[in-house]
């Protein structure tokens, strides 16, 4: 056997070892080496959140659509909507995004209020507003949405889509399981959310699958001074029960 014959050999093997033990062994180890930095990322995001809302006075999160316009009734209402909860001495928390969001956030800061806004990073449509004076910038959701119930004394939904009603009803799902505050979540008009409450309360009350006492989980208002004396309602109530502040339910709390 040559040596060009021995060569060849040894260069065979070698990329075999390479191509089958090594290679799968360093691809492995890049893959933890990302899933660890997405780890140190995560932890940044929700102490940086922690730190910056852990010292709002009492809030209010708004959930909405990012699809409204300046000139239509809904940013209108939302807008004015937001000047009242800074008028009453509340912060508001919204995705900080456009439509619904930059209204109440835009209302907020107009009347002088801490208007927040928890942005995510979206390829397409999420542009942070220039009207939240306290922003964050998010990259993963289950942290933004954390935030957005955290800090807050209630939740006002507007009309929305598919992101309004992700967030309507994981906060429906944390306050029925006791995982978050029994605070007041409240949509608002009932010509938008009519047809939806019926659906639930036809289909799955009916089946068996929810019972009717859980619908008193949500409220539908249509009167936007409604909805805001009843937020501050329950705030007064809150208070004068001096209860301790927990809006994150944590196992240890249920012992």
């Amino acid at each position: 056997m040559s040596d060009q014959d021995i060569s060849r050999i040894i260069r065979s093997l070698l990329e075999d070892i390479v191509c089958n033990e090594i290679q799968p062994v360093l691809a492995r180890l890049k893959s933890e080496q990302k899933d660890n930095r997405r780890i140190f990322r995560m932890m940044a995001e929700m102490v940086t959140g922690m730190e910056a809302l852990s010292g709002l006075p009492d809030a209010v999160t708004v959930f909405g659509t990012a699809r409204c316009k300046p000139q239509e009734d809904l940013y209108r209402i939302a807008r004015n909507m937001g000047k009242r909860f800074a008028q009453e001495g509340y912060a508001v928390i919204t995705g900080g995004g456009p439509g619904v969001m930059e209204a109440v956030n835009r209302g907020a800061s107009e009347a002088g209020g801490i208007s927040v806004g928890l942005n995510i990073m979206l390829p397409t449509e999420q542009e942070p507003n220039k009207y939240s004076n306290l922003k964050l910038m998010f990259r993963y959701f289950f942290i933004r949405k954390v935030m957005f119930v955290k800090y807050t004394g209630a939740l006002v939904v507007l009309p929305g889509g598919l992101g309004t009603m992700d967030e309507l009803f994981e906060s429906l799902t944390l306050k029925q399981t006791g995982k978050m505050q029994k605070y007041p979540i409240i949509l608002y008009d009932s010509s938008y959310w009519g047809g939806l409450v019926t659906w639930i309360r036809e289909r799955m009350v009916k089946e068996g699958f929810l019972t009717e006492k859980e619908m008193d989980l949500l409220t539908v208002m249509d009167d936007p001074e409604e909805i805001i004396a009843a937020v501050h309602r329950y705030s007064q109530e809150q208070k004068a029960r001096k209860e301790p502040w927990v809006s994150y339910v944590e196992p240890e709390d249920f012992s």
